[in-house]
């Protein structure tokens, strides 16, 4: 219990440092970006309608309100794959600032997956119009999605964790991690209808791939209009609170070696 006082104290005393990286990168992501911020909304746009033309008229998936579908299975899935592919770098491109003073070094993961989410909600705004265009029934429920959204936090910063800690031993991870969100986006019904799989499959990618359970819960509450399943609901918070503590004891046991690696 002393040492998660002396932990959270230490992270308390730094916690200005965090908003200061959260902002910098934020501002860096969009410095040269003529249309600025507005891009986060236009750019899910865009990719969301080449997505709707090719699979909505070539592939023909009859999914109702398949714009809606898309762009939130697309939204969520970018912010996974952005924050901890930027996760994944934080140590390693710090390098230069951590042999020269003491930083807590979880610090730069935290606010690479944080300033991430940051620009998830700035997409949201682009989820939003397509809600209003499609005409999507605004519902008490819908008060549910920062719960989800929270999920997701936790999951893909306890994964950015790990992938942090291991990027520093294993540098070719980060050619290797493209490989697997390529792999991930497909193995994840974003364009796709889950029912359209075998029923076995369906099961495996369900309790195997936690940001389909965190996609489909967005789903219900906007497209169905009501809560997501209770159990649905406990996995998502249980499998992010797992990898937060795999993420956060194998940065925590392995961070004194990091000065020899970067």
């Amino acid at each position: 219990m002393e040492m998660m006082k002396k932990r959270w104290q230490v992270f308390y005393d730094y916690r200005h440092l965090v908003k200061q990286l959260v902002i910098k990168d934020i501002k860096l992501k969009y410095r040269r970006s003529f249309l600025g911020y507005l891009w986060s909304i236009l750019n899910p746009l865009l990719l969301m309608l080449v997505l709707v033309i090719v699979f909505s008229h070539m592939f023909r998936f009859n999914i109702e309100n398949y714009p809606a579908y898309l762009i939130i299975g697309q939204t969520l899935f970018n912010f996974m794959t952005e924050s901890t592919n930027q996760a994944l770098v934080s140590i390693s491109a710090n390098s230069s600032l951590l042999k020269k003073v003491y930083v807590p070094k979880y610090i730069f993961t935290l606010s690479k997956v944080t300033s991430s989410l940051i620009n998830l909600l700035f997409a949201m705004g682009a989820m939003l119009i397509v809600f209003i265009a499609t005409r999507i029934q605004i519902s008490v429920y819908m008060l549910f999605i920062p719960v989800i959204i929270i999920e997701i936090y936790i999951f893909c910063l306890g994964f950015g964790l790990f992938l942090a800690q291991a990027a520093v031993f294993f540098r070719d991870l980060q050619y290797i991690y493209g490989v697997v969100t390529t792999a991930w986006m497909y193995l994840t019904p974003i364009f796709y209808p889950l029912q359209q799989l075998p029923e076995v499959v369906q099961k495996v990618i369900m309790i195997c791939n936690p940001m389909c359970n965190y996609i489909t819960q967005f789903r219900t509450v906007v497209l169905e209009g009501q809560l997501p399943n209770i159990g649905s609901v406990v996995w998502g918070i249980g499998i992010g609170g797992i990898f937060m503590i795999i993420g956060t004891w194998s940065f925590l046991r392995n961070q004194d070696k990091f000065i020899l690696y970067i």
